[in-house]
């Protein structure tokens, strides 16, 4: 899942901790990378927790926790439905990035490029039979 911000891609961590944080913006689990946290208003898009106005959220499973207090709550975005068919834009940023969920057969691309690299193939291989 590449930052909602900037539409940057995670490439494979380091060991520890990552410096990818999580959030929950318009009732959408997002990443935000180290990049976009430098800004000073990283925080002030992610949903907030409306007990305690932590923005330390996670959703799953259609319901959004707030790490700090434990409330749980149904997510905004109830329907269940977080990815977006190509083409169509969940960039509501302002920043001209690429569509965060969109564009899903390029992703598939990169993916595949990634395992040729990795296991020294290159391209697809020959179809059998």
């Amino acid at each position: 899942m590449p930052c909602y911000s900037c539409g940057a891609r995670q490439v494979d961590p380091d060991r520890g901790e990552s410096p990818w944080k999580r959030g929950v913006h318009t009732g959408r689990q997002v990443l935000i990378c180290p990049a976009c946290q430098a800004s000073v208003n990283w925080m002030s898009e992610l949903d907030r927790c409306p007990v305690c106005e932590s923005a330390h959220l996670v959703r799953r499973l259609g319901e959004v926790e707030c790490r700090d207090c434990g409330y749980v709550h149904e997510s905004a975005n109830a329907d269940g439905l977080d990815l977006l068919s190509a083409g169509e834009s969940s960039d509501t940023s302002g920043t001209g990035a690429e569509p965060v969920l969109a564009g899903t057969a390029s992703l598939a691309e990169e993916v595949e490029l990634a395992l040729a690299r990795v296991l020294g193939r290159a391209g697809r291989p020959a179809r059998i039979g």
